[in-house]
């Protein structure tokens, strides 16, 4: 068991006070302001900066499926693994250009309001009641629980009390809305980005001190002797690990719809960005794109790290449970080689990154309850206080809910990274596919739109099991299929994606274009003018370093 130094929890206990107080500051700040409007309970409207956007947008996004997942990936995989972030930065820049102008353009507030004014309320409803469930019963229980588990590890604390700590200080900073979610994110996102920088170093000294050296530069080098496999970017087909990342498909196939469909579609993040104009909320997704380019370096190195200290011994018997190695044990191992005081800085910076991520799912939570559901079914004239004090209740009752139920999932033995990916994956081409064609092609009916939904699920369950029902080998040939250790010739993730998100575009061209000729008409379509879509100098500039840097990436681990 970990225990904690008296300066452990000193450093600790700072940032706990500085987050709660700088929160209850602007909390303050904002009723002596604006009062308690819905949209700026909600959404924080016109208030936040672009650099409070940014933060706030990597703050949600990292979380202990990060530090614990993609680390235990890095362990396992290696680099490869960072695609999920360096493809984000890519992803950003493109809902920056693409996604956002059609959102403000059209005064676009959640995501179901998007699809009720350009489909219908059937299809709004249904993905309405779908994400609240997404939300409740996959991300937020996924995070509390991982999150809960780092921590006890590092702590010594037991798993229970740790949940309750997460769940009640998440549920304090998101009951003072998204102006307090944003502006305390920037510390939350300080604190990840410090400490897990500062953590990445020390991995990197201990790496060097395995060939006799001092630092975390030649304990870069020393690493790239000892675990140099671990760089390759792109992965072979003879590589173990191919079923995850499937060569080029994380480049040119599904891996864009994974991103597409979480940075462009997904109320959790956009949110951050709805209640700014679009020259704020353009450079506020810019910096978080910038930000994006470190992860690597805070989650996946130090994975890296762990597996070329445990190869040489170095960890002992530390990363295996039984007599299996358990890759996910990686960050918290390494988290419990820190002296102290850096441990209280680490600890804050795993906390940070979890009650940051909790705060912003709980909101967008309260925020689709609250406006498409409470508001639009059964209490159209709900006063802004009544639908500020209902989102608060729906905070409390998801928390509530997510600790209940977070224990009885097995979210560990899945690995909580893989779990996300595992259950979101089923959706994510048909609602990317609804989203796009809803804003760029006008005869897109409300039936395609429904097909998406129901459609996409379908197809992606049934290439999940297909290979059970029949021999998939002649797919090996064309690369969309690889025969497992279990002898069966299996679609990888990325590609089943891939294939499911151009079925349900052709079935919803088909399904329009028959509407056409019935002469049924589309609903109404949205303002989507291409003078939306210029950008300026300085936005340029910094997208073209953005695509210099992947490039280089790429180009260096190929």
């Amino acid at each position: 068991m970990s225990t904690f130094s008296t300066l452990d929890l000193v450093v600790f206990l700072f940032y706990f006070v500085l987050v709660t107080g700088y929160g209850i500051w602007v909390y303050r700040r904002k009723q002596a302001g604006s009062g308690s409007a819905s949209h700026d309970y909600f959404l924080a409207e016109g208030s936040l900066t672009w650099w409070a956007i940014g933060a706030s947008l990597i703050a949600s996004n990292i979380s202990a499926e990060q530090f614990i997942g993609m680390s235990g990936s890095g362990y396992k995989i290696g680099m490869a693994i960072a695609v999920y972030e360096l493809m984000a930065a890519a992803t950003l820049v493109i809902v920056a250009v693409f996604f956002m102008p059609v959102y403000l353009k059209n005064r676009i507030y959640t995501m179901p309001q998007f699809l009720e004014q350009r489909y219908g309320k059937a299809v709004a409803t249904t993905m309405a009641l779908f994400w609240l469930g997404l939300y409740v019963v996959v991300n937020l229980t996924s995070i509390l629980y991982l999150g809960a588990l780092a921590i006890s590890s590092l702590s010594g604390i037991a798993l229970l009390p740790c949940m309750l700590f997460l769940a009640i200080f998440a549920a304090i900073i998101t009951l003072g809305g998204m102006k307090v979610i944003g502006y305390t994110d920037v510390i939350q996102v300080t604190c990840l980005v410090i400490g897990g920088l500062v953590t990445t170093w020390l991995a990197l000294d201990l790496v060097a001190v395995l060939g006799g050296k001092h630092g975390a530069v030649a304990g870069f080098s020393e690493l790239f002797v000892r675990a140099g496999e671990h760089f390759d970017m792109v992965l072979t087909r003879d590589n173990p690990n191919y079923m995850d990342l499937p060569g080029l498909s994380v480049l040119i196939g599904g891996m864009w719809i994974v991103n597409l469909n979480y940075w462009g579609c997904n109320q959790y993040i956009t949110q951050r960005a709805l209640g700014a104009d679009l020259p704020t909320a353009r450079k506020g997704l810019l910096f978080a794109a910038f930000l994006k380019l470190l992860m690597p370096v805070i989650v996946v190195l130090p994975g890296i790290a762990a597996y070329a200290l445990d190869k040489s011994g170095a960890l002992g018997d530390a990363m295996r449970v039984g007599d299996e190695v358990n890759p996910d044990r990686a960050y918290p191992v390494l988290l419990n080689l820190l002296p102290s005081g850096l441990k209280g800085i680490a600890f804050a910076a795993l906390t940070a990154a979890v009650v940051a991520s909790l705060a912003g799912k709980a909101n967008s939570i309260a925020t689709i309850f609250t406006l498409d559901i409470y508001n639009k079914t059964f209490n159209q004239q709900a006063t802004e206080q009544r639908m500020v004090w209902i989102g608060r209740v729906s905070v409390v009752v998801s928390m509530a809910l997510a600790v209940l139920i977070a224990p009885l999932l097995g979210i560990d033995k899945k690995g909580g990274f893989q779990y996300i990916q595992e259950y979101t994956g089923f959706v994510s081409p048909g609602i990317l596919a609804m989203f796009l064609m809803g804003f760029f092609w006008k005869k897109t009916t409300s039936g395609a739109a429904m097909f998406a939904t129901l459609g996409g699920l379908a197809g992606s369950i049934l290439l999940k099991f297909l290979p059970h029902m029949m021999d998939l080998s002649f797919l090996i040939p064309i690369g969309f299929a690889k025969v497992t250790e279990a002898g069966v010739a299996e679609i990888p993730f990325l590609d089943r994606m891939f294939i499911v998100f151009w079925v349900v575009i052709g079935g919803m061209v088909l399904m329009s274009k028959m509407a056409e000729a019935r002469r049924d008409s589309p609903r109404k379509a949205l303002v989507v003018d291409p003078a939306l879509f210029r950008v300026d100098g300085a936005f340029a500039f910094g997208s073209a370093v953005i695509g210099v840097t992947l490039a280089a990436i790429y180009g260096f681990g190929w």
